[in-house]
């Protein structure tokens, strides 16, 4: 638990994240038959929170006891869980492995929901044959494989829908990339090993209903995140050409919010 330099204090002596590590240490010495564990690293900082995340699931595989672990921070569902659960107002909205979550999404809430930073999400239509994708005076086009996998799109040709598109599917475009979006740069936050590019373009932004506050950014008209390479040449101000991974786009029904 990160305590052996306060073995000799009693819990009240120690901190609000101390004590919750005590707690845990408390719950798993009994060796119970399950683990009913809310939010139970809240209060610890961020290098800390890291390490016990890791520390938590190693002695939970050790010991082999079913845990039901409820948190609000999506990346330790991600990382801890053997199968997500994502609810919404009550209701268990999609409950998958982690990664068929971010994957395939089962509505837009979900697709919202799961992904740091979040999913880009446009209002768009797709032409009368559902062979491309419009995002405001752009066109996607739309390969045969995409429809193949995607049946359901063609009950939406000539029609509204949401589309979906996460920042890794958006890396600098160079010249010889085919498929591009292109947008005006309005923010470059450099992370030393990738830099996050944020952009407007002139479609209409989409936000479902209930998503957390932290992806408010995303909301405004057009704005979206690009994942790109460090050393990528994006200026502020300047327009941006972004390779779009087709096989990335996700589809949404503007209507019910589920997944096509």
């Amino acid at each position: 638990m990160g305590l052996t330099d306060w073995l000799d204090r009693k819990p009240g002596q120690l901190s609000g994240g101390q004590r919750q590590r005590v707690a845990m240490g408390r719950a798993i010495i009994r060796e119970p038959a399950a683990f009913l564990m809310d939010e139970p690293l809240s209060n610890l900082d961020a290098k800390l929170r890291v390490a016990m995340r890791a520390e938590v699931s190693r002695v939970q595989r050790r010991l082999g006891v079913a845990t039901l672990y409820v948190t609000h921070y999506q990346i330790e569902a991600m990382t801890m869980g053997d199968r997500v659960a994502v609810m919404q107002d009550g209701l268990v909205r999609q409950c998958d492995a982690p990664q068929e979550l971010y994957d395939h999404p089962a509505n837009v809430f979900v697709a919202a929901f799961i992904g740091s930073p979040s999913i880009n999400l446009y209002q768009a239509s797709l032409d009368e044959g559902a062979r491309a994708v419009r995002l405001g005076s752009q066109s996607l086009p739309l390969p045969d494989r995409i429809r193949a996998a995607r049946p359901g799109l063609a009950a939406f040709a000539d029609k509204r829908v949401v589309v979906g598109l996460r920042p890794e599917h958006l890396p600098a475009a160079t010249g010889q990339d085919r498929l591009t979006l292109e947008g005006e740069i309005t923010m470059v936050e450099a992370l030393g090993s990738e830099l996050l590019v944020h952009f407007a373009i002139d479609a209409d932004g989409y936000r479902p209903e209930g998503v957390a506050d932290e992806a408010e950014q995303l909301d405004h008209r057009g704005e979206g995140v690009a994942r790109v390479a460090a050393r990528s040449p994006m200026t502020l101000g300047a327009k941006g050409r972004f390779a779009v991974d087709i096989d990335g786009l996700q589809f949404f029904d503007p209507t019910t919010g589920d997944a096509v």
